[in-house]
């Protein structure tokens, strides 16, 4: 099967040369045979720093590198009149550079000077493929990687995808643990993309057993013996956090990173209980061991309390932490956004975290602490990678915003969308204004107001308002006759609030200060309960419900003028997902409004239909 060439199959490039050497200037010198060309004035380099005399740009160039350098990866693009140079100091800098120029070149015009760095050292995607060939939390197919217990034999599509996170800037994937030379493999495909392979592996074992780190540091040696530029280790799931300090240990003299994910406990939570919270877990689990981790260890913390729901507050862990590096966990796959059936663009909604003041009073950012940016990657064996071929859209921006957490996301829609449809500018626009807003659409016609969950459980597709509310998974909501939400407060509820810095805590203890959109996560309210938006709760269920499911709508009739300006195959997917979504979007709407209808008795106030 072909790959599909994604936001890489409609650019061009005239004549470059390349001044490096190296495995990456190798890779930039394949991918200008293969790439299409067109006949232009301007004269093209792409040059180390340490040949940049062999240029007509030289002075220019050398003024532009900071004093403080370009580092690995940075770079800078010059142009004067007909001359252009991309100069870095490596090989990742230059290989960054190049995919720069390819994304931008029939875009510049006039003379510029742009400097280019990551602003997030580590920028990894998770692969939760198994090695039978199946996807954890997978929509677009199987695993590209892996079937039958092994490698698949042709790395064809697994060197394009390669190419794919190279554009946009990912140095790093975590793999499933293979047998060795299968992990040799893979390896040297994404070697020569500059791109570190990790293996994901359970700690299970007792870290404090002698006889356990022994057999760690003898299996990670073999390892690095194989791959000596292997990344490290990503623990999915463990028990003990000196677990961590375990595998550091052995990984160090390698050089050696160990990703220790941190996310919500999920031990069995007794649903009477309204003290115990499922979002304190981590919190809780962690901050007693801030400072007492190996220098090498990473932890890696989901952006939000609970997991990663369409709305919830930023995890205070992201502000709490100060003495271990750590890194926000973010979810490309949209398990609980859609699952790549429903349309939902989450660039705006990682945007949001990622500027989000940890202080709560003009203090540093989510992104300005963070040490790394990991997500769950979306990619399968479907033809167009992402099931979805608009869920490509959310691996784009992912890597983008992971390179600069600044970027406009609407920006980064209209880059993507430019460089996947050859297609004009009105109909780029049209496809960007129906997709742009599409989280803030999925969002309202789901879990109100940051409540959560109600989803079917085990799929996590489709609603089910009471489908945990009686589990042992610390998913509720809550919902009595008289009003909703969970009450994580410390003056009445589980203390969650208190796990804040000021003014955060005070600003979310409060249901009158305690932004909208987030009320029913911190606080147990009564229906009639007014948000700072003038409407009640109740009110702003049936509103909100009944706007998502009008936004659908005016999405599936937007698509529907354009949609044959596509090529039928892409067509008839987007055509058949967004009916999907559309169906969707009537379940969610009809069931949380007839469920709020029964236990409160109150009518909507516009007189719209509610299956009573």
């Amino acid at each position: 099967m072909t790959a599909d060439s994604a936001w890489l199959g409609t650019q061009r490039l005239p004549e470059v040369t390349v001044h490096a050497s190296g495995v990456l200037a190798q890779t930039i010198r394949a991918e200008l045979r293969q790439i299409r060309r067109f006949r232009t004035d301007v004269q093209v380099a792409v040059c180390a720093l340490s040949r940049v005399r062999e240029t007509a740009l030289w002075r220019e160039v050398e003024a532009a590198v900071p004093e403080h350098g370009l580092g690995v990866e940075g770079f800078v693009v010059v142009r004067r009149g007909n001359d252009l140079v991309v100069a870095a100091e490596g090989g990742h800098g230059l290989l960054y550079g190049y995919f720069y120029l390819l994304r931008y070149f029939e875009w510049m015009s006039g003379d510029f000077t742009v400097v280019e760095q990551p602003a997030v050292p580590i920028r990894m995607l998770d692969h939760w493929d198994e090695l039978s060939g199946a996807v954890r939390r997978g929509y677009s197919g199987g695993s590209i990687f892996f079937r039958d217990g092994e490698v698949v034999p042709d790395l064809t599509r697994v060197r394009a995808y390669a190419r794919l996170l190279a554009s946009i800037g990912i140095n790093t994937v975590a793999l499933a643990n293979a047998e060795l030379p299968d992990v040799a493999r893979l390896a040297g495909v994404f070697r020569d993309y500059g791109i570190a392979v990790s293996l994901a592996i359970d700690f299970v074992d007792d870290p404090r057993d002698e006889r356990v780190a022994r057999w760690w540091a003898a299996a990670i040696a073999r390892v690095y013996d194989v791959v000596p530029d292997l990344g490290g280790l990503v623990v999915r799931t463990a028990r003990d956090p000196e677990g961590a300090n375990l595998l550091a240990r052995a990984v160090a003299p390698y050089g050696g990173t160990v990703f220790w994910r941190v996310s919500a406990a999920e031990s069995e939570q007794d649903w009477r209980d309204r003290r115990t919270d499922r979002a304190r877990a981590a919190y809780d689990a962690v901050v007693p061991l801030d400072g007492r981790f190996e220098e090498n260890v990473v932890l890696q913390i989901q952006h939000g309390p609970l997991d990663f729901q369409v709305r919830e507050p930023v995890s205070p862990l992201l502000g709490e932490i100060q003495e271990t590096v750590f890194g926000v966990e973010l979810q490309v796959t949209q398990e609980y956004s859609g699952q790549q059936q429903d349309l939902c663009y989450l660039g705006p909604w990682w945007r949001e975290i990622l500027q989000f003041d940890t202080s709560g009073g003009g203090g540093a950012t989510v992104a300005d602490r963070i040490g790394a940016i990991v997500a769950v990657s979306n990619v399968g064996d479907d033809a167009n990678w992402t099931g979805s071929k608009l869920a490509q859209s959310n691996l784009y921006a992912f890597g983008r915003l992971a390179w600069d957490p600044a970027a406009d996301p609407v920006s980064l829609l209209h880059e993507w969308a430019a460089a996947t449809f050859a297609m004009d500018d009105r109909t780029r626009s049209e496809l960007v204004t129906i997709m742009a807003g599409s989280w803030q659409t999925y969002e309202r016609y789901t879990a109100p107001l940051g409540v959560g969950f109600m989803v079917t459980p085990g799929t996590h597709y489709g609603p089910s308002v009471n489908g945990y509310e009686y589990s042992g998974t610390g998913r509720y909501h809550f919902a009595d006759r008289y009003g909703v939400g969970v009450d994580r407060t410390v003056k009445t509820g589980s203390g969650f609030t208190g796990q804040y810095p000021e003014p955060l805590s005070s600003r979310y203890e409060d249901p009158y200060t305690c932004p909208d959109e987030l009320l029913l996560f911190f606080h147990h309210v009564p229906y009639d309960h007014v948000l700072q938006s003038g409407s009640t709760v109740l009110q702003h269920i049936y509103d909100t419900h009944f706007q998502g499911y009008a936004e659908v709508e005016a999405m599936v009739a937007r698509w529907r003028v354009i949609a044959e300006r596509f090529e039928p195959a892409v067509r008839a997917d987007i055509t058949a997902r967004f009916e999907t979504q559309l169906s969707n979007a009537r379940a969610w709407r009809d069931q949380v409004n007839t469920f709020f209808y029964r236990l409160s008795g109150v009518a909507d106030a516009r007189g719209r239909a509610i299956h009573r």
